[in-house]
């Protein structure tokens, strides 16, 4: 099968398509012929240094992936061929997305939501499910709660927009001018430029901040918080601010693979209340050019390689 593999870790130019050996399902592993697989921003990290992943003898990276179940393996249930899926299989661990074929758990993968294209499903596993477990597992974002997502045009923020509205949430986002009517239309009702307004300066009395960006941001989010407010923060764990006043939480929160949750969010796709916005859909072997698209910091929404 085809396959984008690293070379050595480094820049976009590291990425290479080979022809590689097409892995076999194991005990309660599905085997899934991939159409399309979204690219993120780990891609980008683990490409240039290796960092954060168990890494297998021909390194591969990728995690995304929407297509259709080729095999399933010994005690397999919940699929068959033919179903069609999507998901974020192994991550943390090696996966490799980027390729025709991929295996997986079975309970990493859900079915792909009946009303999105391929290209459209690979959009979701990752930034949704960061989104998903963000607000809903780890803040519980309850209706009515003001919620401030930074980064709000990103792969994460622009799901996450979405999703807190869809919990009742009053949703304010940060992004650059330009970024603001899409915003509105996928249901923020406050946008803040962050170009020419610092945002601790134009809103107050937030009940959750999804913090995409950290460092200082993380530590100005503090300023916005009620009590018993939460921050999320999501680069790393170095971006918790150390002096967290006892009146709020903060925590780093770490996206996994998540069964129950790409249901959820597939029902909100399915009911029009999820889309996910793609930006560049780039073929296979284009995987280089994918990156260093991403690796400018300007996406609206998501990159998606295209495979079939």
């Amino acid at each position: 099968m085809r396959a984008v593999v690293v070379e050595q870790w480094g820049g976009p130019e590291m990425l290479v398509e080979r022809e590689v050996a097409r892995p076999e399902p194991g005990l309660n592993e599905v085997l899934v012929r991939v159409h399309a697989a979204g690219v993120n921003p780990v891609d980008f990290k683990t490409r240039a240094s290796g960092a954060l992943i168990e890494w297998g003898a021909l390194p591969a990276v990728g995690w995304d992936v929407s297509g259709t179940v080729e095999a399933v393996g010994p005690g397999v249930g919940m699929f068959r061929p033919g179903d069609e899926v999507y998901g974020m299989p192994l991550f943390p661990r090696q996966a490799g997305a980027y390729a025709e074929y991929v295996v997986a758990p079975a309970r990493h993968l859900a079915p792909k939501p009946a009303n999105l294209t391929h290209v459209q499903a690979a959009a979701l596993p990752l930034a949704a499910l960061t989104a998903w477990q963000a607000l809903v597992d780890t803040a519980q974002v309850r209706a009515g709660e003001r919620v401030l997502v930074h980064a709000a045009a990103g792969g994460v923020g622009h799901l996450a927009v979405q999703i807190a509205k869809a919990r009742g949430a009053y949703v304010i986002g940060t992004a650059s001018a330009g970024k603001h009517d899409l915003l509105r239309r996928l249901g923020a009702d406050e946008v803040i430029d962050y170009r020419t307004v610092r945002f601790e300066d134009a809103v107050v009395d937030v009940d959750v901040v999804l913090d995409g960006l950290g460092g200082q941001n993380a530590e100005r989010s503090l300023k916005v918080l009620r009590p018993g407010g939460r921050l999320i923060t999501l680069p790393g764990p170095d971006d918790v601010p150390a002096d967290v006043p006892e009146h709020v939480r903060a925590v780093w929160m770490l996206v996994e693979p998540d069964h129950l949750g790409l249901r959820e969010i597939a029902a909100l796709a399915e009911r029009g209340a999820l889309t996910p916005v793609v930006e560049t859909v780039v073929p296979l072997a284009e995987a280089a050019k994918a990156h260093e698209i991403g690796e400018q910091g300007r996406t609206t929404g998501k990159i998606v390689l295209s495979v079939v």
